[in-house]
């Protein structure tokens, strides 16, 4: 059966959650955006540069540009992910558009059905809800988001406030219920039309389990989290339950990739997301470096352990190693789609990154400044 969007756009191209591989790709090719700021620049024009992406992405047959919820870290301006979708969707026409994910825990389900409902509106059939269970930040700042009498959350109650925001979404709250006579507008209580597909997304066993239980799409974070890719996709398929939404399991991995004209200058790029993902996790976040500033740091030999650690599991050089890598991680995981994020320091090394990996797998369209 079909997720009632399932049709996308009004003119019936496309669907809502399985993609089509383009050119010579194993499986569909998509984009995660995490709006990264490099020093010396700014978050408005890493904000331009999303645009740019989105419609290279577009023109180049990439299913699906995601953004996804980070809060008090300088290096990254995606706080605000339905605002940014929103003026995406003014700037495409075809191209899915989603968060990778909205922190469900950070929210009311009512507010996020609510801003999703309004993008359904603005980009009919073009929307994806991805939810998360983690803050996207550290616990100071997850406290200030919720507010008070909700810093105390459990994780257990992911599930009940997903079910209250699928509730929302369907505008199908049962007789007697508290929220019976809440809608969230836009929605059904307009009358008949599509809403956005729910995925769930994950770095461990929990979220894959619930996904296939319910039988939701799942896309896991193997960008960050590579070990336990194999683990939870299998949890996900030996869970999953056909449902309104889905037939069989359906699952997408986060995978951290960047393709240069040399190897070398691949590398110096992707040193500066290593460098500054240290420097996250040292409680020292801020702006990523240059490739220089990069090159010249005073690695101790645990965080020299470190760097090099992360960047084994980031898919990187020339066009062509890119893509074998690509392929090799499809082949090896199963996964039904590959959404591949550029972390660089500059905007024009991750722009050019995806065009150079359509490039290799001969996928159609051109550069959008162009076309």
């Amino acid at each position: 059966m079909r997720d009632r969007a399932a049709a996308g756009p009004p003119d019936g191209s496309g669907e809502a959650i399985h993609g089509t591989a383009r050119g010579r790709s194993p499986v569909p090719l998509s984009v995660l955006d995490l709006v990264t700021v490099g020093a010396g620049s700014t978050a408005h024009a890493s904000l331009r540069t999303s645009v740019d992406i989105a419609r290279l992405a577009e023109a180049r047959g990439y299913h699906r540009h995601w953004v996804a919820e980070h809060h008090s870290m300088p290096g990254v301006a995606s706080s605000s992910p339905a605002v940014i979708l929103a003026h995406l969707a003014a700037h495409t026409s075809r191209i899915r558009l989603g968060s990778g994910g909205v922190m469900l825990p950070n929210h009311a389900p009512l507010a996020i059905a609510e801003q999703f409902g309004t993008l359904e509106a603005l980009a009919p059939g073009r929307i994806d809800l991805g939810l998360g269970r983690a803050p996207g930040t550290d616990g100071q700042t997850a406290a200030a988001l919720r507010g008070p009498g909700r810093q105390g959350e459990a994780v257990d109650e992911f599930p009940r406030q997903l079910a209250e925001l699928i509730r929302f979404l369907d505008d199908d709250f049962p007789e007697g219920h508290p929220y019976a006579r809440v809608h969230a507008v836009p929605g059904p209580v307009q009358g008949p039309g599509g809403r956005p597909p729910v995925w769930l997304l994950g770095s461990s066993g929990f979220s894959a389990r619930l996904a296939g239980g319910l039988g939701l799409p799942f896309a896991y974070a193997h960008h960050f989290s590579p070990a336990g890719t194999l683990p939870a996709l299998d949890l996900y398929r030996q869970s999953f339950r056909p449902s309104a939404v889905l037939d069989a399991p359906y699952a997408l991995i986060g995978v951290a990739a960047l393709a240069a004209d040399t190897a070398g200058e691949a590398r110096a790029q992707v040193l500066t997301g290593a460098l500054s993902m240290l420097r996250l996790r040292s409680g020292r976040p801020g702006l990523v470096p240059t490739p220089a500033e990069a090159a010249a740091y005073p690695y101790t030999p645990l965080e020299r352990e470190f760097v090099d650690d992360r960047l084994t599991s980031v898919v990187h050089g020339t066009p062509d190693e890119v893509r074998a890598g690509l392929d090799d991680l499809a082949k090896r995981t199963g996964a039904d789609e590959l959404m591949l994020t550029a972390n660089a320091h500059g905007g024009e090394a991750r722009l050019r990154s995806y065009g150079l990996v359509a490039d290799a797998y001969g996928m159609p369209g051109e550069d959008p400044e162009r076309l």
